[in-house]
């Protein structure tokens, strides 16, 4: 087994934090939210956004990501929480394990 990141999984990541960067992350659902304001000046915040991420996102046999959208959805949906005080109209409560930093 290889001891690093398969292409498919360092392109999760680098999408995801242009995602983030871009303020396009969970499109459409965070649309009109400006969490950019609300993070920028905690760094903590956005290490629990990229956790979210991480902790979700599952890989095959090969490390190929099998779910990288579902684990966009899930960090946009604490984002959403976070900057609003409400999870998304029927998204479900993010799990412990979810939001785990390790």
């Amino acid at each position: 087994m290889s001891t690093k990141l398969s292409p498919g999984a360092s392109g999760a990541i680098r999408r995801f934090a242009g995602w983030i960067a871009r303020g396009s992350v969970g499109h459409p659902m965070l649309e009109g939210i400006d969490y950019w304001a609300d993070l920028k000046d905690s760094p903590s915040q956005m290490e629990t956004c990229f956790a979210i991420f991480a902790n979700v996102l599952e890989f095959d046999d090969a490390g190929e990501p099998l779910n990288e959208k579902h684990a966009e959805r899930r960090a946009a949906a604490w984002l959403y929480q976070y900057c609003t005080g409400d999870l998304p109209p029927g998204e479900p409560a993010l799990e412990p394990w979810e939001c785990e930093l390790y």
